[in-house]
């Protein structure tokens, strides 16, 4: 073997360079990301226990609990929403810049979580890690729930209740910029959130407006006429009180189990539609026989009834599988259509009464009772206000499903920045 070959193979690799996939044109000349631990760049702190009875809308002291940070906040937090009275001096406070991560939570991932405050004297409860740096908060936190989030649930320890320890966050492997570097893609990351706030908002709007005009266009409980008729309707009479059962069919469409994989069909409780169950198992499935699904069926699921499991089947459940415990049923003509039932099954009243028709205990135990289904009353116009009635809410639902996919798509699109705006350890990205 000749010396060269032998100081080839001897002579160390070189580290491929920290440098994200995409960069701001000012930087792209700059040097590459360093890469430390947490540790080298922060020291970490323990928040101090601040129980939910001590949550206090007159306290003076805006405060923090660490299950807020699931239920509440981004990655930048500008306004805190909980108060309590506890003595500053028993609390402790944030620093503008903190980040802060939970000590604990329900799964590994869930607790790889970071979010910046950005105002001082904030009580930051217990069961939080306190990060305090002189490195750009904002920067940090994108970057904790991002590039290093599977980093940092590796490091979690606990499978029922998950908890994750200062000691353990020290070792987190973090890569940094220059500090003005930072500062622009943290500006960048928070202008895209900005818009995902504003975008949410309008959905919220939009599902406030449709619950306002649901309680308007139907009467209310012990009424007869709603509040808010169309024009051409207001000189129409009461609504009528009709049985189910001169409303709907039941419809049995038995087939015999398929041999091979199939597609079954859900119900999600609380009137939030269908959902499907690809590539079952006929194996797994100890019946003979099931039953076929078509477009526009009502079908409700006996055993969750009394939880809102009642939904219109729309086009894409045409011919998926469900259970006895399914049944379907279809509309009578000149009576109501599948359109207008889609708001009568989610109104609180009916679902109310379908608890009633559960008797027994919680959970499985309750299952509803399908004749005493099919004798339950419920009020309707003629079918032609009912069209009207439907149009009407149907076209606010198409909006907030049209507002939801915008807001689908800048979550997509901030996902697809953090990860070319951060360097993944051991790629090239020169």
């Amino acid at each position: 073997m000749s010396n060269k070959t032998e100081e080839a193979r001897t002579k160390p690799t070189a580290k491929p360079a920290l440098v994200p996939k995409l960069r701001f044109p000012e930087f792209r000349d700059a040097e590459e990301w360093e890469g430390k631990k947490l540790d080298d760049i922060t020291v970490l702190f323990k928040g101090r226990g601040i129980s939910k009875s001590e949550i206090d809308p007159e306290g003076e002291t805006p405060c923090i609990r660490y299950g807020e940070l699931y239920t509440i906040y981004g990655e930048v937090i500008r306004s805190v929403v909980s108060k309590t009275k506890i003595p500053s001096t028993e609390l402790f406070l944030s620093q503008k810049n903190d980040v802060l991560i939970p000590s604990s939570g329900e799964t590994k991932l869930d607790i790889a979580k970071a979010s910046c405050v950005l105002i001082g004297d904030v009580a930051l409860g217990g069961d939080l890690n306190v990060v305090r740096s002189e490195t750009n908060g904002i920067f940090l936190s994108y970057l904790l729930n991002g590039a290093c989030k599977s980093q940092i649930a590796s490091k979690a320890q606990g499978d029922t209740v998950v908890h994750l320890y200062a000691n353990q966050l020290k070792l987190i492997d973090v890569m940094v910029p220059s500090k003005p570097e930072q500062q622009k893609i943290a500006d960048c990351l928070s202008s895209v959130d900005e818009l995902i706030t504003l975008e949410a908002r309008k959905i919220d709007a939009l599902k406030a407006h449709k619950k306002g005009l649901m309680q308007q266009l139907f009467p209310a409980e012990g009424e007869t006429l709603p509040k808010l008729r169309f024009p051409e309707f207001r000189d129409a009479g009461e609504w009528e009180g009709k049985k189910l059962i001169d409303v709907i069919t039941p419809v049995i469409r038995a087939v015999a189990k398929p041999a091979s994989d199939y597609l079954a069909l859900g119900l999600r409780s609380h009137g939030k539609g269908t959902f499907h169950k690809p590539d079952q198992s006929p194996g797994k499935n100890s019946m003979d026989k099931l039953y076929l699904v078509n477009h526009d069926d009502l079908i409700v699921n006996i055993t969750f009834a009394w939880e809102g499991a009642i939904a219109i089947a729309d086009k894409q459940d045409h011919g998926c599988y469900v259970s006895h415990r399914f049944p379907t049923y279809v509309f009578k003509e000149m009576v109501s259509t599948s359109a207008f039932f889609r708001y009568v099954i989610i109104n609180k009243t009916f679902v109310y009464k379908l608890g009633l028709i559960s008797p027994g205990g919680a959970g499985r135990n309750r299952v509803m009772n399908k004749k005493d289904f099919l004798q339950l009353t419920v009020l309707l116009p003629d079918t032609k206000e009912q069209q009207k009635i439907a149009d009407c809410l149907s076209s606010l639902d198409d909006l907030i499903t049209l507002q939801a996919k915008k807001l689908d798509a800048l979550k997509a699109h901030k996902k697809g920045l953090m990860q070319q705006l951060f360097p993944a350890s051991g790629e090239v990205r020169k």
